[in-house]
């Protein structure tokens, strides 16, 4: 037979307990978490210092801090350092803590966003380089009430490889972002979705037009280029799609590069021959000298061979019926339809 005890019994031996809490326990802070949890991924404290923006002489501090403090209350150290090059090891007690940290923290954030977004006193959003222009065209029309209500809107940088997890993880309300779909495809989506407009891709290069006449490249032509191509992201999505997840084994890579920017440097420069692919609209912006590192380009556009036939889909997201939730006149809602007004029409 069991019994159940009366809620206010149980609320009266939960709220006992945190009057006894250990001490040790109370002394703990985020950030020594952070840290622990940091340095658990990153493998030592020298990466996680770099990650974390601090000396490593404060991380290790704290990692001797956790230590003592775990010894005290379990009985057991966190990490355990190992030879000179080699990863700390985690003790058993360490990796549950992680585990445990990782969780509270998780939990916390959770928590404090959503209480963030209910009142509507702060709205963030996503955008890369390249779709920060879209908060722009919508702001100066939203900017009179949000500082009549005191909202504070947040832009912040995000790559398009990382904005799903973003809007996951509920750091950001809304993304201004891009993805790769087939051709004349509506995109199924497990998010709300405004689509802001469509694009092919491109390349851009330095090549002259007798090592690269200007008719467009076709699929089996581009892995005899030498190609400036990315490490991740959309594009490196569109070049998995095309020529299988090993692409960078069938095509003839010059150089990896991780930003835009960088690869038109290397072209601009004449460091390298050869050809960046890009969206159209960022290629056109390069040759018509609105971006830095476009001079002496030229764009060469690809065939209607290739398989999937694929283009660019920019637009605003956000997490799928969150608005639902929310009162019209909520500072989201108010933004989202002003997106949708803003739209282009064509």
């Amino acid at each position: 037979m069991t019994t159940t005890q009366p809620v206010e019994l149980r609320a009266a031996d939960a709220l006992a307990e945190l009057r006894h809490m250990p001490s040790d326990l109370l002394d703990m802070t985020f950030d020594q978490l952070r840290t622990l949890v940091t340095v658990h991924r990153e493998g030592a404290a020298l990466p996680a210092a770099r990650e974390l923006s601090r000396a490593q002489s404060s991380v290790q501090k704290q990692l001797n801090t956790l230590n003592e403090l775990a010894q005290r209350l379990v009985g057991e150290s966190l990490v355990i350092k190992q030879g000179r090059g080699q990863n700390l090891l985690f003790t058993p007690t360490g990796e549950r803590l992680v585990a445990l940290a990782a969780a509270t923290m998780d939990s916390w954030l959770t928590g404090v966003h959503s209480a963030r977004r209910e009142l509507g006193s702060t709205v963030t959003i996503g955008t890369t380089e390249f779709t920060i222009r879209f908060v722009g065209e919508v702001w100066p029309h939203l900017r009179s009430e949000f500082e009549r209500r005191e909202v504070e809107l947040k832009v912040v940088h995000v790559r398009t490889r990382d904005f799903w997890e973003k809007l996951e993880s509920q750091q950001v309300d809304l993304v201004c972002g891009s993805f790769a779909t087939q051709v004349g495809e509506l995109p199924t989506l497990d998010y709300d979705f405004i689509e802001w407009h469509r694009e092919g891709i491109a390349l851009l290069t330095n090549l002259s037009t007798r090592e690269l006449p200007a008719k467009p490249v076709t699929a089996a032509k581009l892995p005899t280029l030498p190609l400036l191509a990315p490490t991740a992201g959309l594009l490196a999505e569109f070049l998995r799609r095309w020529y299988g997840p090993e692409y960078a084994s069938r095509l003839s890579i010059v150089a990896e590069i991780d930003a835009l920017y960088y690869g038109l440097g290397l072209l601009d420069s004449q460091l390298l021959h050869g050809c960046l692919l890009t969206t159209s609209q960022v290629a056109r912006a390069a040759t018509e000298g609105r971006l830095p590192g476009g001079h002496g380009l030229r764009i060469v556009q690809l065939a209607d061979d290739f398989d999937p036939a694929l283009e660019l889909v920019t637009g605003v997201f956000g997490r799928k019926n969150e608005r639902d939730h929310y009162a019209s006149d909520h500072p989201l809602n108010l933004l989202w339809n002003e997106f949708i007004a803003r739209r282009p029409t064509s």
